[in-house]
Protein backbone atom coordinates (compact mmCIF):
# COMPACT_ATOMS: atom_id res chain seq x y z
CA UNK A 1 0.00 0.00 0.00
CA UNK A 2 1.09 3.65 -0.93
CA UNK A 3 0.68 6.42 1.51
CA UNK A 4 1.39 9.86 -0.01
CA UNK A 5 2.03 12.89 2.38
CA UNK A 6 3.48 16.24 1.62
CA UNK A 7 6.88 16.77 2.74
CA UNK A 8 8.92 20.08 3.39
CA UNK A 9 10.79 22.25 0.75
CA UNK A 10 13.79 20.15 0.54
CA UNK A 11 11.71 17.45 -1.33
CA UNK A 12 9.30 19.45 -3.40
CA UNK A 13 10.50 19.45 -6.92
CA UNK A 14 10.32 23.42 -8.15
CA UNK A 15 8.92 23.59 -11.95
CA UNK A 16 9.15 27.35 -13.85
CA UNK A 17 6.87 28.38 -15.69
CA UNK A 18 6.95 31.33 -18.00
CA UNK A 19 4.57 34.14 -18.02
CA UNK A 20 4.69 37.51 -19.93
CA UNK A 21 2.68 41.27 -19.60
CA UNK A 22 2.43 43.19 -22.52
CA UNK A 23 5.38 45.88 -22.04
CA UNK A 24 7.05 44.26 -19.37
CA UNK A 25 10.37 41.39 -20.43
CA UNK A 26 9.22 38.06 -19.65
CA UNK A 27 9.48 36.80 -15.92
CA UNK A 28 9.62 33.03 -14.02
CA UNK A 29 7.91 32.07 -11.27
CA UNK A 30 8.03 28.59 -9.36
CA UNK A 31 5.15 26.03 -8.98
CA UNK A 32 5.51 23.88 -6.75
CA UNK A 33 4.08 19.57 -6.52
CA UNK A 34 4.20 17.36 -4.18
CA UNK A 35 6.60 14.93 -4.51
CA UNK A 36 5.41 11.16 -3.41
CA UNK A 37 7.07 9.38 -0.55
CA UNK A 38 6.47 5.74 -0.08
CA UNK A 39 6.51 3.90 3.38
CA UNK A 40 6.89 0.59 3.48
CA UNK A 41 5.24 -2.02 5.44
CA UNK A 42 8.37 -3.20 6.83
CA UNK A 43 9.06 0.46 8.54
CA UNK A 44 5.76 1.42 10.17
CA UNK A 45 1.97 0.14 9.71
CA UNK A 46 -0.77 2.60 8.58
CA UNK A 47 -2.34 1.62 12.09
CA UNK A 48 0.20 2.59 14.06
CA UNK A 49 0.99 5.97 12.23
CA UNK A 50 -2.77 6.73 12.51
CA UNK A 51 -2.55 6.43 16.38
CA UNK A 52 0.49 8.80 16.15
CA UNK A 53 -1.19 11.57 14.49
CA UNK A 54 -4.55 10.67 16.80
CA UNK A 55 -2.35 11.83 19.68
CA UNK A 56 -0.93 13.95 18.64
CA UNK A 57 -3.67 16.24 17.23
CA UNK A 58 -5.71 15.30 20.17
CA UNK A 59 -2.56 17.29 22.70
CA UNK A 60 -2.64 20.46 20.37
CA UNK A 61 -6.45 20.76 20.89
CA UNK A 62 -5.90 20.71 24.53
CA UNK A 63 -3.01 22.92 24.35
CA UNK A 64 -4.80 25.48 22.39
CA UNK A 65 -7.95 24.88 24.34
CA UNK A 66 -6.43 25.75 27.63
CA UNK A 67 -5.65 29.39 26.88
CA UNK A 68 -9.64 30.44 26.68
CA UNK A 69 -9.93 28.99 29.62
CA UNK A 70 -7.33 30.46 31.41
CA UNK A 71 -8.46 34.30 30.54
CA UNK A 72 -12.63 33.06 31.16
CA UNK A 73 -11.80 32.02 34.61
CA UNK A 74 -7.78 33.14 36.24
CA UNK A 75 -7.91 36.45 35.14
CA UNK A 76 -11.68 37.96 36.75
CA UNK A 77 -10.99 36.10 39.97
CA UNK A 78 -7.45 37.96 39.99
CA UNK A 79 -9.35 41.07 38.77
CA UNK A 80 -11.93 41.02 42.05
CA UNK A 81 -9.45 40.04 43.96
CA UNK A 82 -7.37 43.63 44.10
CA UNK A 83 -11.05 45.28 43.17
CA UNK A 84 -12.90 44.32 46.34
CA UNK A 85 -10.63 45.20 49.05
CA UNK A 86 -9.88 48.99 47.18
CA UNK A 87 -13.76 49.25 46.92
CA UNK A 88 -14.12 48.63 50.72
CA UNK A 89 -11.69 50.67 51.65
CA UNK A 90 -12.87 53.81 49.37
CA UNK A 91 -16.47 53.12 50.82
CA UNK A 92 -15.34 52.85 54.65
CA UNK A 93 -13.46 56.37 54.22
CA UNK A 94 -16.08 57.86 52.39
CA UNK A 95 -18.69 56.82 55.59
CA UNK A 96 -15.93 57.98 57.94
CA UNK A 97 -15.58 62.03 56.70
CA UNK A 98 -19.09 62.17 55.61
CA UNK A 99 -21.97 62.47 58.30
CA UNK A 100 -25.45 63.01 57.33
CA UNK A 101 -27.47 65.77 58.44
CA UNK A 102 -28.92 65.82 61.62
CA UNK A 103 -32.40 67.06 62.35
CA UNK A 104 -33.14 69.35 65.50
CA UNK A 105 -36.36 69.10 67.07
CA UNK A 106 -38.18 72.79 67.61
CA UNK A 107 -36.62 74.55 70.53
CA UNK A 108 -38.24 77.48 72.29
CA UNK A 109 -36.86 81.08 72.50
CA UNK A 110 -35.47 80.29 76.19
CA UNK A 111 -33.47 77.56 74.81
CA UNK A 112 -32.30 79.21 71.93
CA UNK A 113 -30.63 81.97 73.99
CA UNK A 114 -29.17 79.75 76.41
CA UNK A 115 -27.44 77.68 73.42
CA UNK A 116 -26.36 81.19 71.81
CA UNK A 117 -24.30 82.30 75.15
CA UNK A 118 -23.00 79.13 75.84
CA UNK A 119 -21.70 79.02 72.00
CA UNK A 120 -20.25 82.52 72.62
CA UNK A 121 -18.33 81.77 76.02
CA UNK A 122 -17.16 78.45 74.41
CA UNK A 123 -15.72 80.39 71.12
CA UNK A 124 -12.52 82.05 71.13
CA UNK A 125 -13.30 85.67 69.17
CA UNK A 126 -11.06 87.99 68.32
CA UNK A 127 -11.63 91.38 70.60
CA UNK A 128 -9.01 94.24 69.64
CA UNK A 129 -10.56 96.37 72.37
CA UNK A 130 -8.31 93.83 75.35
CA UNK A 131 -4.92 94.47 74.57
CA UNK A 132 -2.88 97.46 73.11
CA UNK A 133 -0.73 97.88 70.51
CA UNK A 134 2.16 97.12 72.57
CA UNK A 135 0.53 93.67 73.83
CA UNK A 136 -0.51 94.61 77.10
CA UNK A 137 -3.64 93.20 78.41
CA UNK A 138 -6.54 95.90 79.16
CA UNK A 139 -8.92 95.63 82.10
CA UNK A 140 -12.97 96.41 81.40
CA UNK A 141 -12.08 99.98 81.59
CA UNK A 142 -9.37 100.24 79.12
CA UNK A 143 -6.27 100.37 81.73
CA UNK A 144 -3.39 97.79 81.39
CA UNK A 145 -3.89 94.99 83.70
CA UNK A 146 -0.94 94.74 86.22
CA UNK A 147 -0.59 92.36 89.06
CA UNK A 148 -2.02 94.97 91.45
CA UNK A 149 -5.13 95.72 89.68
CA UNK A 150 -5.66 91.98 90.06
CA UNK A 151 -4.99 91.92 93.83
CA UNK A 152 -1.82 89.83 93.72
CA UNK A 153 0.56 93.10 93.99
CA UNK A 154 3.96 91.58 95.97
CA UNK A 155 6.52 93.35 97.46
CA UNK A 156 10.10 93.96 96.27
CA UNK A 157 12.98 92.26 97.46
CA UNK A 158 16.77 92.80 96.80
CA UNK A 159 19.58 90.68 96.75
CA UNK A 160 23.25 91.24 96.58
CA UNK A 161 25.44 89.68 93.72
CA UNK A 162 28.78 89.37 93.22
CA UNK A 163 30.35 90.43 89.49
CA UNK A 164 32.31 87.22 88.39
CA UNK A 165 35.03 87.27 85.10
CA UNK A 166 32.88 86.96 82.16
CA UNK A 167 29.72 88.52 82.97
CA UNK A 168 28.00 91.16 81.16
CA UNK A 169 24.83 92.93 82.29
CA UNK A 170 22.43 90.92 80.33
CA UNK A 171 23.80 87.66 81.55
CA UNK A 172 23.17 89.10 85.15
CA UNK A 173 19.53 90.41 83.90
CA UNK A 174 18.74 87.02 82.77
CA UNK A 175 20.24 84.79 85.63
CA UNK A 176 17.63 87.05 88.14
CA UNK A 177 15.23 86.97 85.13
CA UNK A 178 14.96 90.58 84.81
CA UNK A 179 13.47 91.26 81.47
CA UNK A 180 14.99 94.56 80.78
CA UNK A 181 18.94 95.67 81.93
CA UNK A 182 18.23 99.41 82.69
CA UNK A 183 16.55 97.62 85.79
CA UNK A 184 19.80 97.15 86.75
CA UNK A 185 21.89 99.91 85.45
CA UNK A 186 19.96 102.67 87.04
CA UNK A 187 19.52 100.92 90.80
CA UNK A 188 23.24 100.84 90.66
CA UNK A 189 23.80 103.66 89.24
CA UNK A 190 26.16 102.42 86.64
CA UNK A 191 27.63 104.81 84.43
CA UNK A 192 29.31 103.07 81.68
CA UNK A 193 28.44 98.74 81.81
CA UNK A 194 31.78 98.53 80.36
CA UNK A 195 33.39 99.48 83.86
CA UNK A 196 31.93 96.23 85.34
CA UNK A 197 34.21 94.30 87.16
CA UNK A 198 35.00 91.00 88.57
CA UNK A 199 34.23 91.34 92.73
CA UNK A 200 31.86 93.98 92.12
CA UNK A 201 28.74 94.16 94.05
CA UNK A 202 24.98 94.74 92.64
CA UNK A 203 22.28 95.09 94.47
CA UNK A 204 19.52 93.08 91.91
CA UNK A 205 15.41 93.88 92.47
CA UNK A 206 13.20 90.78 92.13
CA UNK A 207 11.43 92.15 89.85
CA UNK A 208 11.78 95.23 86.70
CA UNK A 209 11.48 98.84 87.82
CA UNK A 210 13.72 101.97 88.56
CA UNK A 211 14.41 103.26 92.02
CA UNK A 212 12.53 106.87 92.59
CA UNK A 213 13.46 109.47 94.64
CA UNK A 214 10.59 111.67 96.87
CA UNK A 215 10.83 115.27 96.06
CA UNK A 216 9.70 118.25 98.42
CA UNK A 217 5.64 118.28 97.00
CA UNK A 218 5.64 114.70 95.57
CA UNK A 219 2.47 112.32 96.19
CA UNK A 220 1.41 108.85 95.48
CA UNK A 221 -0.42 110.08 92.66
CA UNK A 222 1.31 112.23 91.21
CA UNK A 223 4.49 109.58 91.22
CA UNK A 224 1.63 107.06 89.73
CA UNK A 225 1.29 109.99 86.95
CA UNK A 226 4.87 110.01 86.17
CA UNK A 227 5.43 106.51 85.65
CA UNK A 228 2.33 105.59 84.49
CA UNK A 229 1.70 102.74 87.37
CA UNK A 230 -1.56 102.57 90.06
CA UNK A 231 -1.30 103.86 93.11
CA UNK A 232 -2.49 100.49 94.60
CA UNK A 233 0.75 98.95 92.98
CA UNK A 234 3.09 101.53 93.89
CA UNK A 235 1.35 100.97 97.71
CA UNK A 236 1.67 97.36 97.46
CA UNK A 237 5.08 97.09 95.55
CA UNK A 238 6.28 99.16 98.61
CA UNK A 239 4.83 98.03 100.97
CA UNK A 240 3.35 100.72 102.54
CA UNK A 241 1.50 101.35 105.52
CA UNK A 242 0.72 105.15 104.40
CA UNK A 243 0.13 106.63 101.90
CA UNK A 244 2.01 109.85 103.32
CA UNK A 245 5.63 110.19 101.53
CA UNK A 246 8.53 111.81 103.03
CA UNK A 247 10.64 113.91 101.17
CA UNK A 248 14.20 111.67 100.30
CA UNK A 249 12.14 108.85 100.75
CA UNK A 250 12.95 106.07 98.28
CA UNK A 251 10.17 104.04 96.18
CA UNK A 252 10.88 101.37 93.79
CA UNK A 253 8.28 101.81 90.76
CA UNK A 254 7.75 98.48 88.91
CA UNK A 255 7.85 98.57 85.27
CA UNK A 256 9.26 101.80 85.22
CA UNK A 257 12.37 101.60 82.41
CA UNK A 258 15.52 103.74 81.01
CA UNK A 259 14.63 106.50 78.31
CA UNK A 260 16.64 105.64 74.87
CA UNK A 261 18.86 108.37 75.65
CA UNK A 262 20.31 107.51 79.27
CA UNK A 263 20.78 103.91 78.57
CA UNK A 264 22.58 104.67 75.14
CA UNK A 265 24.30 106.56 77.72
CA UNK A 266 25.10 104.00 80.48
CA UNK A 267 25.67 101.44 77.23
CA UNK A 268 28.68 103.54 76.38
CA UNK A 269 27.10 104.10 72.98
CA UNK A 270 26.62 108.48 73.17
CA UNK A 271 29.36 110.66 73.74
CA UNK A 272 29.00 113.91 75.48
CA UNK A 273 30.77 117.47 75.05
CA UNK A 274 33.99 117.75 77.09
CA UNK A 275 33.42 120.97 78.02
CA UNK A 276 30.27 122.01 79.62
CA UNK A 277 31.28 125.79 79.86
CA UNK A 278 30.42 128.18 77.00
CA UNK A 279 32.36 127.55 73.73
CA UNK A 280 32.33 128.23 70.23
CA UNK A 281 33.29 125.58 67.18
CA UNK A 282 36.15 127.06 64.98
CA UNK A 283 36.99 124.43 62.79
CA UNK A 284 35.03 121.44 61.48
CA UNK A 285 36.23 117.79 61.23
CA UNK A 286 37.21 117.48 57.59
CA UNK A 287 39.16 120.00 54.53
CA UNK A 288 39.79 123.08 55.76
CA UNK A 289 42.60 126.21 55.03
CA UNK A 290 45.87 126.06 57.84
CA UNK A 291 45.19 128.88 60.33
CA UNK A 292 48.76 129.42 59.81
CA UNK A 293 49.33 129.02 55.64
CA UNK A 294 45.99 129.10 54.51
CA UNK A 295 46.81 126.00 52.38
CA UNK A 296 43.96 123.33 52.28
CA UNK A 297 44.48 120.52 54.82
CA UNK A 298 42.37 117.90 56.47
CA UNK A 299 41.68 118.74 59.70
CA UNK A 300 41.72 115.88 62.67
CA UNK A 301 38.92 116.74 64.34
CA UNK A 302 37.03 119.84 65.87
CA UNK A 303 38.14 122.40 67.42
CA UNK A 304 36.13 124.02 70.38
CA UNK A 305 37.18 127.81 71.35
CA UNK A 306 36.92 129.04 74.81
CA UNK A 307 38.99 130.86 77.41
CA UNK A 308 42.11 129.41 79.12
CA UNK A 309 41.58 127.52 82.47
CA UNK A 310 37.98 126.18 81.01
CA UNK A 311 37.60 122.88 82.77
CA UNK A 312 37.52 119.52 80.12
CA UNK A 313 36.16 116.34 80.63
CA UNK A 314 36.23 112.71 79.35
CA UNK A 315 33.22 112.45 76.57
CA UNK A 316 32.94 108.33 77.80
CA UNK A 317 33.98 106.53 80.38
CA UNK A 318 37.48 104.71 79.57
CA UNK A 319 40.56 104.07 80.34
CA UNK A 320 43.91 107.01 79.80
CA UNK A 321 46.39 105.61 77.88
CA UNK A 322 48.33 108.29 76.87
CA UNK A 323 49.56 111.78 77.98
CA UNK A 324 52.28 113.66 76.79
CA UNK A 325 53.96 116.69 74.59
CA UNK A 326 53.40 117.11 71.30
CA UNK A 327 54.81 119.51 68.33
CA UNK A 328 51.32 119.53 66.86
CA UNK A 329 49.29 119.23 69.97
CA UNK A 330 50.55 120.46 72.65
CA UNK A 331 49.97 118.65 76.09
CA UNK A 332 47.39 116.09 74.84
CA UNK A 333 45.71 112.66 76.73
CA UNK A 334 44.14 109.80 74.99
CA UNK A 335 41.54 107.81 76.64
CA UNK A 336 40.58 103.85 75.10
CA UNK A 337 36.74 103.76 75.55
CA UNK A 338 36.52 99.92 74.37
CA UNK A 339 34.65 98.75 71.63
CA UNK A 340 37.01 100.45 69.30
CA UNK A 341 36.83 104.08 70.73
CA UNK A 342 39.60 106.51 71.07
CA UNK A 343 39.72 110.09 71.88
CA UNK A 344 42.15 112.50 72.00
CA UNK A 345 42.19 115.94 73.72
CA UNK A 346 45.15 118.27 72.68
CA UNK A 347 46.25 122.01 73.21
CA UNK A 348 45.67 121.66 76.92
CA UNK A 349 46.94 123.99 79.48
CA UNK A 350 47.13 121.78 81.92
CA UNK A 351 46.71 117.71 82.41
CA UNK A 352 45.05 116.63 85.76
CA UNK A 353 44.73 113.03 84.65
CA UNK A 354 47.81 110.18 84.82
CA UNK A 355 48.41 107.54 82.63
CA UNK A 356 46.56 103.97 83.58
CA UNK A 357 43.96 106.13 85.47
CA UNK A 358 40.27 104.59 84.41
CA UNK A 359 37.80 107.57 84.29
CA UNK A 360 34.15 107.99 84.06
CA UNK A 361 32.06 110.13 81.48
CA UNK A 362 32.38 113.15 83.35
CA UNK A 363 35.76 113.26 84.70
CA UNK A 364 37.91 116.30 84.67
CA UNK A 365 40.99 115.58 82.66
CA UNK A 366 42.38 118.92 82.06
CA UNK A 367 42.22 122.48 81.52
CA UNK A 368 41.96 124.15 77.77
CA UNK A 369 45.16 126.25 77.06
CA UNK A 370 47.18 127.18 73.42
CA UNK A 371 49.92 124.94 73.85
CA UNK A 372 50.97 123.00 70.24
CA UNK A 373 50.55 124.24 66.93
CA UNK A 374 47.16 126.55 68.15
CA UNK A 375 46.69 130.07 67.24
CA UNK A 376 44.64 131.04 70.02
CA UNK A 377 43.46 128.75 73.02
CA UNK A 378 40.78 126.13 72.73
CA UNK A 379 40.62 122.43 72.74
CA UNK A 380 40.96 119.27 69.45
CA UNK A 381 38.94 117.15 70.05
CA UNK A 382 39.40 113.44 67.69
CA UNK A 383 38.06 110.66 67.52
CA UNK A 384 38.87 107.09 66.40
CA UNK A 385 36.83 104.13 65.76
CA UNK A 386 38.92 100.86 65.02
CA UNK A 387 41.80 103.05 64.39
CA UNK A 388 40.12 105.53 61.70
CA UNK A 389 39.03 108.98 61.96
CA UNK A 390 35.19 109.85 62.96
CA UNK A 391 33.63 113.48 62.81
CA UNK A 392 32.96 113.88 66.11
CA UNK A 393 30.16 116.06 65.95
CA UNK A 394 28.00 112.82 64.63
CA UNK A 395 28.84 110.96 68.24
CA UNK A 396 28.63 114.14 71.10
CA UNK A 397 24.89 114.54 72.48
Amino acid sequence: MEIISYVGAANVRREKKAFHLPGLPKMHVQRFRPQHVRFNKTHASYDALAKQQFAFSRALNVRWLSKPVFYKYFVPVLAMCILVPLTMLRVTDYFETHGSPVLFEATTDSELEALTSAMSKFAMESNEDAFDENGNVLSDDGKILTPASLGIGQPVTFSTYTVKSGDAISTIARKFGLGNISTLIAINDIDNVRTLRAGQKLRVPSMDGLIHTVKKGESLNSISVKYHVSVEELADTNDLSSLVLAVGQELFVPGAKMDATALRKAMGELFTYPIKASWRLTSRFGLRKDPFTGVQSSHTGIDMACPTGTPIYAAMSGTLVYSGWSNIFGNYVIINHGNGYQTLYGHMSKILARRGQSVSQGTRIGLVGSTGYSTGPHLHLTVYKNGKLVDPLTLLK
